[in-house]
């Protein structure tokens, strides 16, 4: 057992500090809407020394992933007290550090105007000048959230500090299902100097009927933005589901053997041999989810359910 944390995948933990298990915003669509509403128990941890047992006895973990609700609603001595130890020797191996966060359009004067925000800005220039790639984790999903100066102020007072903004965003109904909006707002990422990351599948969860979008719409917006991109903005990956085995991503909707399927391939898994593996799914024009799929050309089962069925019976 590991309250507040995650090893799901072999390379990342993720950590979920107590002190950022809340947001600047309340997003219906957020895969931890559930804690938000009182539906479920909050995950968190406000034990530093666990955290770097932890990683001191796990060699293999090259990245700490620090999420949320939204760390960058603590302070800065907050997070320091958990990111500063991972300076020390025994902490070679922990190579990237990660922080998911809204704030940069949601709450930009944090990185500007907030008391402590040039606190903020030394702690992440001592983590890079220490070694550390450190990578804040944008969720941004619309290209409108890039346009007030403030924002753009907060993208620059970070980037100086040495640390990468990489930009990620489920895609969502109402909201940006349109490949045009993805294209404008990859282009805008990169013009600022960010790295378009990920485009996710919405999740299982919050308000998903008013959210979600079939998976063959999916890749179909994902496709016609990716048309509209230089290479330098094809760093972005998916349509990916960050689903229970791992994030699978839909490479499209094509035709093997007089069969309609779904190519699809594992981008992370439980297990690390699962990674670039294709595999294929009957086409359903309605499915929105992994769980919703079958395996297509008469199989039974996809080639990991077995595996990770007993992996899920031991979390």
């Amino acid at each position: 057992p590991l309250p507040g944390m995650q090893h799901k995948y072999r390379e990342t933990v993720l950590f979920f500090p107590a002190q950022g298990q809340y947001c600047h915003s309340y997003c219906t669509f957020c895969f931890r809407w559930a804690q938000f509403v009182g539906k479920a128990t909050r995950f968190n941890s406000n034990d530093a020394d666990q955290l770097h047992r932890y990683l001191a006895q796990h060699k293999e973990v090259t990245d700490l992933l620090v999420t949320g609700g939204d760390p960058m609603v603590m302070r800065t001595r907050k997070l320091a007290h958990y990111l500063e130890d991972l300076l020390k020797p025994e902490f070679e191996h922990i190579k990237t550090i990660r922080i998911g966060t809204k704030s940069l359009t949601f709450w930009p004067y944090r990185f500007i105007t907030d008391p402590d925000a040039d606190d903020m800005l030394r702690l992440l220039e001592r983590l890079v000048a220490g070694g550390k790639h450190v990578s804040i984790m944008a969720h941004l999903n619309h290209p409108n959230e890039l346009r007030t100066e403030v924002c753009q102020e907060a993208i620059r007072r970070l980037r100086a500090t040495g640390a990468q903004i990489r930009c990620q965003a489920p895609l969502l109904k109402h909201i940006n299902d349109d490949p045009d909006v993805w294209a404008s707002m990859w282009e805008k990422q990169v013009q600022l100097g960010m790295i378009p990351y990920y485009m996710f599948v919405e999740r299982d969860t919050g308000a998903k009927r008013y959210f979600e979008v079939p998976l063959e719409r999916t890749w179909e917006i994902f496709q016609k933005a990716y048309q509209q991109v230089s290479g330098i903005a094809r760093t972005v990956r998916g349509p990916s589901m960050s689903a229970g085995p791992g994030k699978v991503e839909v490479q499209g909707v094509t035709e093997i053997a007089g069969e309609k399927v779904f190519a699809l391939r594992f981008i992370q898994g439980r297990n690390p041999d699962w990674v670039q593996r294709p595999f294929f799914a009957k086409y359903d024009p309605d499915a929105t989810w992994l769980h919703q799929l079958k395996p297509a050309f008469g199989e039974e089962k996809f080639f990991f359910e077995d595996e990770y069925s007993k992996m899920a019976a031991m979390d």
